[in-house]
């Protein structure tokens, strides 16, 4: 329509949820397969923060420095905390993105929030009629996004309404586009992602793990001190034997043999070692990446391995036995041969 206001490609960055951030993010035809690229390493890196930054500081920045990875690095992150499959880390990182759009919703100017709030159809215009309010909404729009609201101000009797419009301040209407970013978030987070790079994957399990220990959930319980690789579970010993005798290993498959092994008990050094007869090992970096999977480096957090169903998405989990059927988790294996091993030897003395 002419005279229509566009959104910039600045606004874009501010509010990526829109319909014209979708259209922008489609024209750079961006491919799953691409983002393995170190061409998009910034993308993802800033992709990535933004999901660490709702999961530890319930917020996300408004980094608007470079709105080319801006933009892109939203979309990729809905997609990252959908490959996650977190119940807990789908609603705050939602939540977090819809606080960041009523901050900067809050100190726009009618006609850009009026915009803004015609991606979710809005039945919305400007309150000509009276100085003490700048909207007025049909009533429908606004029960859609109040009805969870418990301050009584935001009950439907104690409101103006007048004609099937409820009048509201700017301020308002940025709380309530605040409400329905919050559920139009959460249904994308919803979609089934799979086949993700490698790299990406390795970012997911991080965040997965940050979303663990910041519920405060009971983490696996201690495992006694010393490495039986008799009780490794199918997928960990072949992986285990694989780095024994020089194979090359997958990313995923170097870091679900390396997490595991810090979390049963062995050594970094020892790890190290174990990696030594490979074609390219490096001790620096190969040290480096241990102790920071070991929770020795950067942010000090012990990562644990990934969950069987994401080992055998990436084809690790090699062959299952019976007793890979009552687990979910690498570490829940070794736990319970462990306790086999252990009251049937007992009996084998006898």
């Amino acid at each position: 329509m002419e005279g229509e206001q566009v959104l910039t490609e600045s606004d874009l960055a501010k509010y990526p949820f829109t319909a014209e951030a979708a259209k922008y993010v489609k024209g750079l035809d961006l491919k799953i397969e691409d983002l393995a690229s170190i061409d998009f390493k910034f993308i993802l890196d800033r992709a990535e923060s933004r999901i660490e930054e709702a999961l530890l500081y319930a917020m996300v920045s408004g980094e608007l420095r470079n709105i080319e990875v801006e933009i892109p690095s939203f979309p990729i992150a809905v997609m990252m905390v959908a490959a996650a499959g977190d119940t807990s880390l789908k609603s705050r990182y939602a939540l977090a993105e819809a606080k960041r759009a009523y901050d900067l919703l809050k100190e726009e100017s009618k006609e850009k929030i009026m915009e803004i709030a015609d991606n979710f159809n809005w039945r919305i215009r400007p309150a000509e009629d009276t100085k003490n309010y700048d909207f007025a909404l049909h009533f429908a729009d606004f029960l859609r996004n109040a009805a969870d609201f418990h301050d009584l101000k935001w009950k439907l009797v104690n409101r103006a309404l007048l004609n099937g419009e409820v009048y509201l301040t700017k301020e308002e209407a940025a709380r309530l586009i605040e409400e329905e970013v919050r559920r139009h978030i959460e249904g994308k987070l919803d979609t089934k992602v799979g086949g993700l790079p490698e790299n990406i994957m390795s970012r997911v399990e991080r965040l997965r793990q940050i979303s663990v220990e910041k519920r405060g959930e009971k983490r696996f319980e201690e495992l006694p001190k010393g490495v039986v690789v008799a009780a490794f579970p199918p997928c960990i010993k072949s992986l285990y034997e694989a780095a024994s005798s020089g194979r090359r290993l997958s990313h995923i498959g170097r870091f679900a043999l390396t997490s595991f092994l810090v979390n049963i008990g062995m050594n970094v050094n020892d790890v190290v070692d174990l990696f030594r007869s490979f074609p390219d090992f490096n001790e620096r970096l190969t040290r480096y990446q241990v102790e920071h999977i070991a929770g020795e480096r950067g942010s000090r957090t012990k990562y644990i391995p990934p969950t069987c169903s994401t080992l055998r998405t990436h084809g690790v989990c090699s062959s299952m036995e019976e007793a890979c059927k009552k687990v979910r988790h690498p570490l829940a294996y070794y736990r319970r041969k462990l306790w086999a091993m252990r009251t049937e030897a007992p009996k084998e003395q006898t």
